[in-house]
């Protein structure tokens, strides 16, 4: 379901009905881009059946998934085609064009080829609890996942407000810790996979792939001042995932002995009648107990003070500060 995931805790949402939600995204249901349309996002079935809901509830547990579909002409070809039309208007007036008569020919150009470009499509899936008050976005950066937010936001309506997950203890401090004292927090181990990299100007980085990091040239980086941005783990045997210093979580797979002793079929996913549901109990029941779990680890959640409202219908998503909380999403309702 998710190869990557950012966390965030929902603060406040008057939850509707899943009919009115499911009636709110189809405002905002996907449809392919136009012939000259660069781009277009929209809403799409969860289980991937043609005019079903856009909202799936499994066990209690929300699911949407969230379309994107990009057109671009290449660089190159929009290069090639305004130098002709600049040689062209030189050649007939004796003067070269610069400036915004240049832009005009640049969108003239990606204008007429728009059309003839290849579409490209992904993904996004949206997983909500809302009995425990989560919302995880399947994106691997916070700039993608913000993007994703800002639509739920507008769209499901009940005052949704939410807050990217902020702990006590920074996931790099805590990694460098980890790293430096050989040893892992309860419930989880570390694996073969990190990226440490200096704090200042010069960005100096190491990685070790597919290499123990139980040795002390680790523990000497370490030491030197480099602070882990990626460090690869595993929860109680069951998920592994990379950690970074944003506190996203990649790479994220679950283990044989998940797999196995739900029946699922490890190599590929389930096709069958009720596989969606069974693959949706089986990611969301593994994450429920993971999630709570490694926030723990980074010393829980991070007290902050409530900013102030937003106005009537105003949405507000403030940027990082400069201690590195994140002002909350939000909707005031009407």
């Amino acid at each position: 379901m998710f190869k990557n995931a950012l966390v965030y805790s929902i603060e406040h949402w008057d939850a509707p009905g899943l009919a009115e939600i499911d009636k709110r995204l189809q405002g905002a249901r996907f449809v392919e881009c136009g012939a000259s349309q660069p781009e277009s996002i929209g809403w799409v079935e969860p289980r991937g059946e043609a005019h079903g809901p856009l909202i799936e509830s499994v066990g209690g547990q929300y699911l949407l998934r969230l379309a994107t579909e990009t057109k671009a002409v290449p660089g190159g070809v929009i290069k090639d085609q305004v130098g002709k039309k600049l040689d062209a208007i030189e050649k007939d007036t004796g003067r070269r064009p610069k400036g915004k008569i240049v832009k005009e020919l640049k969108e003239e150009v990606i204008h007429q080829l728009l059309p003839r470009a290849f579409p490209k499509r992904s993904h996004t899936a949206v997983w909500i609890d809302p009995k425990a008050q989560w919302l995880l976005v399947g994106a691997g950066s916070v700039k993608k996942a913000d993007a994703v937010v800002t639509r739920l936001v507008e769209q499901l309506g009940g005052g949704f407000k939410v807050a990217l997950v902020q702990t006590a203890l920074a996931p790099a401090s805590a990694m460098a810790a980890w790293l430096a004292e050989k040893e892992a927090p309860a419930g989880f181990s570390i694996d073969r996979e990190c990226e440490l990299k200096q704090p200042d100007s010069e960005k100096a980085t190491v990685r070790y792939a597919r290499h123990t990091l139980d040795i002390d040239e680790v523990g000497e980086h370490v030491r030197q001042g480099k602070l882990p941005t990626q460090l690869a783990l595993t929860w109680a045997g069951r998920v592994s995932f990379v950690l970074t210093e944003a506190l996203t979580l990649k790479k994220i797979k679950l283990l044989d002995v998940v797999l196995e002793g739900s029946g699922a079929d490890a190599g590929a996913a389930q096709k069958d009648e009720g596989g969606f549901d069974a693959d949706v109990a089986l990611f969301t029941g593994e994450l429920k107990l993971l999630i709570p779990e490694l926030i723990e680890a980074l010393g829980g959640l991070q007290q902050r003070t409530e900013p102030a409202a937003s106005a009537p219908g105003a949405l507000a998503a403030g940027p990082a500060s400069d201690d590195g909380s994140v002002a909350p999403w939000d909707t005031v309702p009407a």
